[in-house]
């Protein structure tokens, strides 16, 4: 009888071990995966498991990692052709757009009847338009090439939000907007890229002046969050939605490419910040977030 149990033990330990080992293969499988997911790398997942099911179970992880693998060189690839090919007409367009610019600056000098002063007016308006949109095309179709990493600097937010506002003082004199300011009394600093955030800044209140209700109010907290609010009872949830999505724009918005918040949430993101947006009872907020601890590397457009 004690023999059975001996060889029972034996049997019940070496299934045990067998059990073990399977998990062990198992759990460095799953962590190798999730490493080359995260990482992107070129290695394939190696495993020295005895078990056939093991082996098999990672040369079908490897089959798929090399599909995963061509598939976003494809994607890299045709999204860089994209961009150059945006840039390349983006700049066509540039030189011509200058020289009827030019010329209908001019004509603004000569003698013309009003209706002919009419019609010059709404051409020379919307020669203007399309090559801003050209032009901001273009900086977008670049914008994740020309990429380069900088050491993050100390910047006050006070001071940057400051000079924001200030840039955009000659829209906000013709809309005739008086924004409503609030800064706690204390500095504010994180470690960002100056140069970054004040783009981002640009492109926020230029939105809100450009399509909001006329008013405007910008608020920076003491924990790093900055609040930019204004009426836009145009707007409903779910335009507010995809206020960040790359080339859309909203019905009152027809004379922009959709791009500036999208370049805003892309600057945000590379510098470790967040950025999103909230509408209720007819007003839109854009927040932003800086967390105190400055991220390992901050990169601009």
């Amino acid at each position: 009888m004690w023999i059975l149990v001996l060889i029972a033990s034996a049997v019940i330990l070496a299934l045990t071990a067998k059990l073990a080992l399977l998990y062990r293969d198992l759990d460095r499988i799953c962590d190798a995966l999730d490493e080359r997911l995260r990482e992107e790398t070129n290695t394939l997942i190696c495993t020295g498991s005895g078990d056939r099911r093991v082996r098999r179970l990672a040369a079908r992880l490897n089959e798929r990692l090399r599909a995963l693998r061509d598939a976003r060189r494809s994607v890299r690839r045709e999204d860089l052709e994209l961009k150059e090919a945006v840039a390349n007409v983006s700049h066509d367009l540039r030189t011509p757009l200058t020289a009827i610019c030019g010329h209908l600056d001019l004509l603004e000098r000569e003698e013309k009847s009003p209706e002919v002063a009419r019609h010059l007016e709404v051409i020379a308006g919307r020669a203007r338009a399309m090559r801003e949109l050209t032009g901001e095309l273009f900086r977008y179709s670049l914008a994740e090439e020309d990429v380069q990493a900088l050491e993050p600097e100390r910047v006050n937010l006070n001071a940057a939000l400051e000079e924001a506002v200030l840039s955009c003082f000659g829209a906000l004199k013709e809309r005739g907007i008086e924004p409503v300011i609030r800064m706690p009394d204390l500095p504010v600093e994180r470690m960002l890229n100056r140069a970054a955030l004040l783009r981002v800044l640009e492109n926020i209140l230029s939105n809100a002046i450009r399509y909001g209700d006329g008013d405007l109010e910008i608020e920076l907290r003491g924990q790093g969050e900055m609040r930019i609010s204004n009426g836009a009872r145009s707007l409903d949830g779910v335009q507010v939605g995809r206020l960040f999505d790359r080339f859309y724009t909203v019905e009152t918005g027809r004379g922009s490419t959709g791009l500036g918040l999208s370049i805003a949430r892309l600057l945000i993101e590379r510098m470790g910040g967040e950025i999103g947006a909230e509408y209720a009872a007819g007003r839109l907020e854009i927040w932003l977030r800086f967390s105190a601890a400055p991220p390992e590397n901050v990169e601009i457009l």
